[in-house]
């Protein structure tokens, strides 16, 4: 523990992101990023291509470290890594810090409300998402910097998983926040555990399946290497990942940098949204000669589990930035049609 801390601190003194005249003319931004996907996977490629664009459109002003597969903290701890100076950047998503503030629930993972990444993004962006989402971020001495929105994610599991009547007593790894609870109802067991340890556990039977990621991470994880079964199209999670850094850092960084990277994440969410939507379909045909059931939920058993997402939301809201959250995105998603207002 005394070497790990010591590593850590290290880490934070040597490579400290602070803008500096490299040569007179051009202000660098030194920036340490973790994500909890590895590097192989598609979500892993396209945050690679986002350092890489970052880097290329500051004409090299802006150096990027990436950590990959949580390696320099456990993805739920690379929020508060962040924050304290450790990391500068978390490229994981808000729903892992829903034990700081319930809140973070309605900026990661809304469940059970948008239908496409497209409407999701669209909260953020035109239905003031992207205000009272840091209005929360701001609060715990971090900015958002963007989302990324793949889509419906899909289970990998051991055992069937064709609908509600299969969650009954299944295992499966939960992300911590509301999850839990929507599953609970339904007779499901969730455990939290961290992402990086989905594919042990299920390996050792330690979980019957994951909610882990969209069809196309999952294979790149190799969850379907032991898991036999799939649901697809997906229904249950669609979160958003985002990029949100140190605000001091985010603060000295100069106007331009600061405008790369947010430029540069609404390319990589549009490239993510249009991506996953290829590459799920060709995963799940790929998936299906293989062997593997896939099977897609039933209209019953859908709006059986949206009536069990939506009515958690007002329960898991127990604070005022939740609240906001809950009744701003109420409102939109009441625009859109997709819930009526009460």
């Amino acid at each position: 523990m005394k070497k790990l801390l010591g590593t850590l601190c290290a880490l934070a003194l040597t490579t400290a992101a602070v803008p500096a005249f490299a040569d007179g003319h051009s202000e660098k931004t030194k920036l340490r990023i973790q994500t909890h996907y590895a590097p192989e996977t598609t979500s892993g490629k396209l945050l690679t291509e986002y350092v890489d664009n970052i880097q290329k459109m500051s004409n090299g002003e802006i150096e990027v470290e990436m950590f990959y597969s949580s390696s320099v903290v456990k993805s739920v701890e690379t929020f508060d890594a962040a924050a304290t100076g450790i990391l500068d950047c978390d490229a994981t998503g808000g729903a892992y810090q829903t034990g700081k503030n319930p809140a973070f629930q309605f900026v990661g993972d809304i469940m059970g409300g948008y239908a496409t990444p497209v409407q999701q993004l669209s909260w953020l962006y035109y239905g003031g998402g992207r205000e009272a989402a840091n209005d929360l971020y701001n609060k715990y001495d971090m900015q958002l910097v963007g989302w990324i929105v793949y889509g419906q994610e899909s289970f990998a599991s051991t055992a069937p998983i064709a609908g509600i009547d299969d969650l009954k007593d299944w295992k499966f790894r939960s992300p911590p926040g509301m999850e839990t609870k929507i599953f609970e109802k339904l007779g499901a067991k969730p455990i939290v555990m961290d992402f990086t340890e989905i594919f042990t556990a299920l390996e050792t039977g330690i979980i019957d399946g994951a909610d882990a990621s969209g069809l196309a991470n999952n294979v790149g994880l190799g969850l379907y290497d032991i898991a036999g079964y799939a649901n697809f199209p997906g229904f249950h999670s669609m979160p958003s990942d985002h990029i949100a850094c140190n605000k001091a850092v985010w603060d000295e960084m100069p106007a331009h940098h600061r405008l790369i990277m947010e430029v540069a994440i609404g390319d990589i969410a549009l490239k993510s949204a249009l991506s996953f939507e290829k590459q799920n379909a060709e995963a799940a045909a790929a998936l299906a000669e293989k062997g593997i059931q896939i099977d897609a939920w039933s209209a019953e058993d859908l709006a059986t589990f949206r009536d069990a997402a939506q009515s958690a939301w007002g329960e898991f809201a127990t604070t005022p930035e939740a609240k906001a959250l809950v009744e701003s995105h109420i409102s939109y998603l009441s625009q859109l049609g997709l819930v009526k207002e009460k």
